[in-house]
């Protein structure tokens, strides 16, 4: 039998057999042909002469002395055969991963990665200089076994809580039932993330034609000269119905306050026409802050004009993302704007009004192009004008400004 016919045998059978029984197969081939047979079978087969002589060592276990042991049915490797693991020739290895990635070092100043990004990579070579012979690759297949993955930050935890925050949700969810209750609005107002207007990537991705996708610029630094979007919103809680002022200049207390007299000139005054209270709800910072005496002058102005009581509910510091605009409303906004660059004014106000949700939110916008001065100064004598009326429960967080007799 010469090495084409072993060879042939090989193509045909190898693909279908296991590891074991290509060994074995090798050998019983070598074996028959005798002298030279385990070069020839080496050759025609590309298997080493090792692994042969291993095949038939594996199928004569009586005449081998112990060397070889008899295999198991179903197992590829004898008992204990196959390469050790690093973690059982390196005693200590397993330990200096554990110290390097324990949670509980990263504030220890003699851990080596304290400064450092915690990646495969910067694990693999800190090891290696305490002696262990390791590659990236193990590493991260020690720590998925130990049950670690690749995390992202999580946003949860809040400054220091207030005595009186779970006291204000409450107060905030009785009060907003009782004025829903005598068909008063009750509302959620709060500023959008500034947008750049321009050909600039926006987050998320939309279909598009295979291989086309949107080209926007390479970069999107901050730019004094690049305009920007402020959309200020309103969201009205019963009526599930939104309106945002999208602003061209700044953020500040008269544009908060000039969204809210919007909103309420087009779409609050016509659905609540004998409303004499309204209620908002807001976060404690910003330009609706409670410690924004600008805002509480320019509600003043407001309740002056519409002849409203208007009752304003802080929520606690940190707990911004409990106000009901920004899960119910803004949400909506960003999916709907997922992937699409913010070209123009025109496009914002365009998206921002196509907003639909399977509950029946809708949203209209218009554009502001007023100029907004920033750190505008309120004396003492302006805010003692102010009609304030505080809550005998936390009064900073809850207050009513009332309109002057005319």
């Amino acid at each position: 039998m010469d090495k084409t016919v072993i060879q042939s045998k090989w193509n045909v059978l190898s693909p279908v057999l296991d590891e074991r029984t290509r060994r074995l197969w090798a050998a019983t081939e070598a074996e028959a042909l005798g002298r030279g047979g385990i070069t020839l079978v080496a050759e025609a087969t590309g298997l080493s002469r090792m692994t042969i002589r291993a095949g038939i060592k594996e199928a004569h276990p009586a005449e081998s002395n112990g060397a070889a042991k008899p295999m198991t049915a179903g197992r590829l490797r004898a008992e204990g055969g196959g390469r050790k693991s690093l973690e059982t020739s390196d005693s200590t290895l397993a330990k200096d991963l554990e110290f390097l990635v324990d949670p509980v070092t990263r504030g220890n100043p003699m851990s080596p990665l304290r400064w450092t990004s915690k990646s495969t990579g910067h694990l693999a070579e800190a090891l290696r200089q305490r002696g262990h012979q390791v590659s990236w690759k193990t590493v991260a297949r020690m720590l998925a076994a130990r049950g670690y993955s690749l995390q992202a930050n999580r946003k949860t935890k809040e400054d220091e809580i207030h005595q009186d925050r779970d006291r204000q949700f409450a107060h905030i969810n009785e009060q907003a039932r009782a004025f829903q209750k005598d068909g008063q609005p009750v509302i959620s107002v709060d500023t959008k993330k500034k947008e750049l207007i321009g050909e600039y990537k926006n987050g998320g991705q939309e279909w598009q034609p295979k291989g086309h996708p949107e080209h926007v610029s390479d970069h999107d630094f901050p730019d004094p000269e690049v305009p920007k979007a402020v959309p200020y919103g309103i969201y009205d809680i019963a009526a599930n119905q939104g309106w945002v002022t999208v602003g061209t200049d700044h953020d500040t207390p008269e544009f908060a306050v000039n969204a809210i007299r919007t909103w309420w000139q087009q779409m609050g005054h016509p659905m609540y026409p004998n409303a004499t209270r309204l209620m908002v709800t807001a976060d404690c910072g910003g330009s609706n802050g409670y410690r924004a005496r600008a805002w509480k002058l320019n509600l003043q102005a407001l309740a002056d004009e519409t002849g409203l009581v208007i009752s304003i509910c802080h929520f606690p510091p940190g707990t911004s993302k409990w106000n009901q605009i920004e899960h119910r409303m803004f949400c909506h906004i960003t999916q709907n704007w997922r992937g699409r660059p913010l070209v123009s004014l025109e496009v914002v106000i365009s998206l921002i009004g196509a907003v639909t949700t399977r509950k029946g939110l809708k949203i209209r916008a218009a554009l502001d192009p007023a100029k907004y001065d920033l750190g505008k100064k309120v004396s003492d004598k302006d805010l003692a004008e102010v009609r304030i009326e505080q809550s005998e429960f936390q009064g900073a967080w809850n207050y009513s400004i009332l309109p002057k007799a005319k």
